[in-house]
């Protein structure tokens, strides 16, 4: 048998992450990274000639995209506070230009407006006008010491920029037309939970229609099928639907079916074409132009039983970047030619990963204790007969998430290292059903954590996994889960490692309401619907807080967190650490400096797996 790829090939960055087509379909610029940092590329599609090449250094690079054919737009973050505004630290978005005429330098936009942080605040647009680019993008704009979300408009290529919508204290996001202005405006008012839509009429705005949303916000996603019509993603009929809603009075339709599951928009008039649907084992794309449809059908015939998703394309639509997932091509990026009707191998997603390495995915149904399906994949080691098996259950985030079909670095890497990896999508997932999402209110740490081990009896039952072999990890509410494996359904997992993970409800709970200015809003509401709290300082949660029942623990427990967490403090892991101490339990602590929520960083992402991975392998061996 083969030895195993190193571990580091699947922490490391993917090879290419964001790619984008130029609106001529000549070029394409990704952000692509490795072991050590990521870089910006910008190449020729023809020859695949490199055309300017930036290294991020310590930045976190995000994504890029085109500002017409002769600008590319880098968004990168950085983890920092900033003195008088809420909470402590944040994650800030920056803006960055390269202008590929003039060479390789890149100019940070949104510098040097008066009252003005040097931030995006939303998703940039970028618009032709007078056959020049230009940038518009929700920012921070301060008025009398209050920092509001105001539309900011740069011109690529020229000094300077303008405030040209200053928001309110409530503005969360404009809807921008073609020209560049915007047509509407997005209002929430956390303290109450009202939606609003403001139809921008001259130079000021009218409400147009609201609702009542105190933790499913709505949203307006693209524009409809022509200009008038909005997208409109609501959950006021007890579930996620998307509406269209007039723009020139509100009005707002039935749900739709064409728009089922997340739209496909055209890139130069962001007009819906088309939707996409994630399926517990597949990805499908209905378009509603006939040859476009057509187009995916072949593409579906030229890589059967694959998994095939849109990455860029041309403003024209005739060139293409897909993503092709399968035991066949590994994950790779593949170019379509539609007017020559050539398909073409670009680039492998994770290098040093090909078909031969990766391990095989399967999805499964399971039902729970009280009879609920369970959706959950599968990954199981390459060359190994799927019985008597060791099992990693890896838990989500969230919990309002879900895995997704295909490769996932994480469950591939233990794979690789010879144990079976389940990944449930417990109740209170999304993408199976209102009535699965609905089921996680108010189970967090109850049937949202038996659905976990339900599944490891399903798979020992089977006779696929050895029952005196399993241990659980996860990130953020993963690591809850991991954490809560030992204390709250002990005697199912012989070790568990925890990443980024909730260990005390309470604090945790009045953490988010300091940081998000009080305990009336949507942030904070939703936290206290799935952990079934009354209130921040609610003492029944403490019955489900891993940090509260470490005297219950039994197994070695592994904690990880970064120590730039803007989503989960660091201070939960460190508190079960010391309550683990406190009883004399077995208990293993990695910080991660200068390190997110996300696991930005490859370095660190690394460090993190290895350490995992080694403390599998002594708790439970794999052979």
């Amino acid at each position: 048998m083969a030895a195993p790829p190193p571990i580091s090939l699947f922490g490391q960055l993917p090879n290419i992450s964001s790619i984008e087509l130029s609106p001529d379909g000549t070029r394409w610029a990704a952000v692509m990274g490795n072991d050590r940092q990521a870089q910006i590329q910008v190449r020729s599609l023809a020859d695949n000639k490199l055309l300017s090449l930036t290294q991020a250094d310590k930045s976190k690079v995000r994504d890029v995209m085109w500002g017409g054919n002769d600008h590319v737009i880098a968004t990168i973050s950085t983890t920092t506070a900033v003195p008088g505004l809420e909470g402590n630290k944040r994650e800030w978005f920056l803006l960055l230009d390269l202008d590929l005429t003039k060479g390789k330098d890149w100019r940070p936009l949104l510098t040097g407006l008066e009252d003005t942080m040097n931030v995006a605040a939303g998703t940039p647009r970028v618009v032709m006008r007078e056959s020049q680019p230009v940038l518009v993008v929700p920012g921070i704009h301060f008025e009398s010491s209050l920092g509001v979300i105001s539309l900011i408009e740069v011109r690529l290529g020229k000094s300077g920029g303008r405030v040209v919508n200053k928001g309110l204290p409530d503005t969360t996001d404009y809807i921008i037309g073609l020209d560049g202005k915007a047509i509407a405006r997005e209002d929430y008012v956390s303290r109450t939970g009202e939606w609003r839509l403001m139809q921008r009429t001259g130079d000021s705005f009218r409400k147009i229609y609201s609702e009542m949303a105190p933790i499913d916000r709505p949203s307006i996603s693209s524009f409809g099928r022509d200009e008038q019509t909005l997208v409109l993603t609501s959950h006021k009929g007890g579930y996620w639907q998307d509406y269209e809603v007039k723009l020139a009075d509100g009005s707002v339709g039935e749900p739709t079916d064409d728009y089922a599951g997340s739209v496909v928009t055209d890139r130069r008039t962001r007009l819906v074409i088309g939707t996409m649907e994630t399926k517990l084992d597949k990805v499908e794309y209905s378009f509603f132009n006939p040859k476009e449809q057509a187009l995916w059908r072949g593409l579906a015939k030229a890589f059967p039983g694959e998994q095939i998703r849109l990455e860029s394309w041309s403003d024209d639509r005739q060139t293409i970047l897909i993503e092709v997932q399968g035991e066949k091509n590994g994950v790779a990026l593949f170019r379509v030619d539609r007017a020559k009707g050539q398909v073409e191998f670009l680039a492998d997603r994770y290098a040093g990963l090909g078909p031969e390495q990766l391990s095989p995915v399967t999805t499964l149904t399971y039902k729970a204790a009280d009879g609920l399906d369970i959706p959950a994949y599968l990954t199981l080691p390459r060359d190994k007969p799927a019985k008597g098996l060791p099992l990693i259950v890896l838990a989500h985030g969230g919990p309002e998430a879900r895995d997704y079909p295909g490769f996932d670095w994480w469950a591939q890497a233990l794979a690789s290292r010879g144990y079976a990896v389940l990944q449930p999508q417990f109740r209170g997932s999304i993408g199976f059903g209102a009535g699965h999402r609905q089921a996680g209110y108010g189970q967090w740490g109850r049937k949202m954590q038996t659905d976990l081990s339900d599944g490891v009896r399903d798979l020992v039952a089977k006779g696929m996994v050895d029952k005196g072999r399993v241990c659980i990890v996860g990130a953020s509410y993963g690591g809850y889960a991991a954490m809560a494996g030992p204390t709250l359904d002990p005697g199912v997992y012989r070790c568990a490692s925890a990443v980024a993970g909730v260990s005390d409800l309470r604090r945790m709970l009045n953490w988010e309401a300091n940081e998000t200015g009080g305990t009336r809003n949507s942030v904070v509401r939703y936290w206290q619907r799935y952990m079934g709290a009354k209130s921040n300082n609610d003492p029944a949660v403490d019955a489900w807080s891993p940090a509260r029942l470490a005297a219950k623990v039994t197994v070695p427990m592994q904690l990880i967190h970064g120590k730039d967490d803007t989503v989960v403090p660091i201070e939960q892991s460190r508190i079960m650490r010391d309550a683990m101490k406190d009883e004399g339990k077995t208990v293993e602590w990695l910080e991660l400096p200068g390190e997110d929520h996300w696991l930005s960083r490859p370095a660190t992402r690394i460090a993190m797996l290895e350490a995992q991975v080694a403390f599998l392998e002594r708790h439970n061996p794999p052979n």
